[in-house]
């Protein structure tokens, strides 16, 4: 497993990062603590979580951030992880109505790092974005909680670029922290950004993707083997792709990227997954895919990806075919 140091920050994660939104509900307790072992044996130290992780499961509230403040008090070693977790997303019930305020930020920091175990946050990301609140605001706050000591650089997901430019530029001229990573949703898929069915989520899209190549803010995207989709094509398992899945990856496109990783993998011996991550590894600027494995098998393959390094020719190949 090689490792990075993400730009502007002291943090070494290596270059898979475990996203844990199935941990402690569809994936049980015990199931949980043997994923999170395999992952650290496997050379993983980067986690990351969410406050609302689950939430949408009858049960107990933020059980994937409590079921790893379990894991690190029964498994030591907090000190060689980097652990992220994400807050100030809006009510599930209610995600028209932002939660951005000072008290919003802090109430939710308070209660991630009581879950969690653990008295700071080394990457605290705003999971959600409130267009019409004031950026100054929101870094303001950021920057407070970053000298009292509970987070120790933060970053944004589901933000749109002109929002992270506007931050960025504020903190800049107070001479502030500003983001230290972005993340958004992107994989080696073409997404039909309609299908998708949550305005509130963003893409990475050709802007944002410029705007990561000129100021080398990393990118750290979710769902980055798009739900296994092109391993379930390239087996032939059209079956096991989920209905919503289908739907926002149903672009031609995606069956010309079939082709090209599977011409790739003959020429290589790299594996769907190597590839379908390489793809990500090997972006111009910092970019470190988070793999949402449900068992040991998803998360070992995975793994593998850690020491990939595709060639920018590759890269392009995959996405221009030429």
């Amino acid at each position: 497993m090689r490792y990075t140091r993400i730009p502007e920050t002291s943090l070494e994660p290596s270059v898979i990062c475990f996203g844990t939104a199935d941990i402690g509900s569809k994936i049980d307790h015990d199931s949980s603590f043997r994923l999170l072992d395999a992952y650290l044996d496997g050379g993983g130290n980067f986690i990351d979580t969410a406050q609302v992780y689950a939430d949408w499961l009858p049960g107990e509230r933020s059980i994937s951030e409590k079921t790893i403040g379990q894991w690190l008090a029964a498994r030591g070693g907090r000190n060689k992880l980097v652990i992220a977790t994400k807050g100030a997303h809006p009510r599930l019930g209610a995600m028209s109505v932002s939660r951005m305020s000072r008290a919003d930020i802090v109430h939710d920091l308070d209660a991630s790092l009581q879950n969690l175990q653990t008295d700071v946050i080394d990457l605290y990301w705003l999971h959600r974005d409130a267009p019409d609140y004031p950026i100054e605001n929101i870094i303001d706050t950021l920057n407070e909680q970053v000298q009292t000591g509970k987070i120790r650089y933060f970053g944004c997901s589901n933000w749109q670029t002109s929002r992270m430019q506007a931050a960025q530029d504020y903190a800049r001229q107070q001479g502030l922290q500003g983001f230290v990573a972005s993340q958004p949703l992107w994989n080696i898929g073409v997404p039909d950004y309609a299908a998708i069915g949550d305005p509130t989520l963003a893409v990475m899209d050709e802007t944002m993707w410029h705007f990561h190549q000129t100021t080398g803010l990393a990118a750290i995207p979710y769902s980055a083997q798009a739900n296994g989709l092109f391993n379930k094509l390239a087996q032939g398992q059209t079956e096991r792709i989920k209905p919503h899945t289908q739907r926002v990856y149903q672009h031609s496109a995606n069956q010309q990227r079939l082709q090209r990783i599977q011409q790739l993998a003959a020429e290589t011996g790299l594996s769907v997954t190597q590839i379908v991550l390489g793809y990500l590894l090997g972006q111009p600027f910092t970019t470190i895919p988070i793999v949402g494995c449900q068992n040991l098998a998803q998360l070992q393959d995975s793994l593998t990806a850690g020491d990939v390094a595709l060639r920018a020719e590759q890269v392009q190949f995959l996405a221009e075919g030429r």
